[in-house]
């Protein structure tokens, strides 16, 4: 597996079909919640960019980790029961159902909280 990817696609093109339908649809989930986000590859993984970092997300051999930042798992960590987590990530395990709307809900929350980052800059700068 290639260690420097150059986009989601090639990301995702690099695991079994089974793993890229669970990357692929997070990823068109995710772009359907937010449109206005950019993709890119950061920390040799796929991530969505609305004024800064938004999530992040990645295929291991046992999980699919979500990574929206602390305050996106400080806001939802209630909800994380069964499953691991740290001040940055969830692990969603492969054996399981994944959660798209507890991903839904995560997403929209940071794209609201960066949003209202971006607005407060724009009005310090007046």
């Amino acid at each position: 597996m290639p260690t420097a990817f150059t986009s989601p696609d090639e990301y995702i093109a690099s695991f079994t079909p089974d793993i890229q339908q669970k990357l692929q649809s997070i990823r068109s989930l995710i772009k359907e919640l937010v449109p206005e986000a950019t993709e890119k590859i950061s920390y040799a993984m796929p991530a969505f960019v609305l004024h800064g970092n938004l999530v992040f997300y990645a295929a291991f051999k046992n999980h699919i980790g979500f990574y929206p930042s602390g305050s996106g798992i400080q806001a939802f960590e209630h909800e994380f029961t069964g499953l691991k987590w740290s001040k940055g990530a969830v692990q969603f395990p492969l054996d399981k159902p994944i959660p798209y709307d507890l991903i839904s809900r995560i997403v929209k929350f940071r794209a609201a909280e960066n949003r209202e980052k971006a607005e407060a800059k724009k009005i310090a700068k007046k």
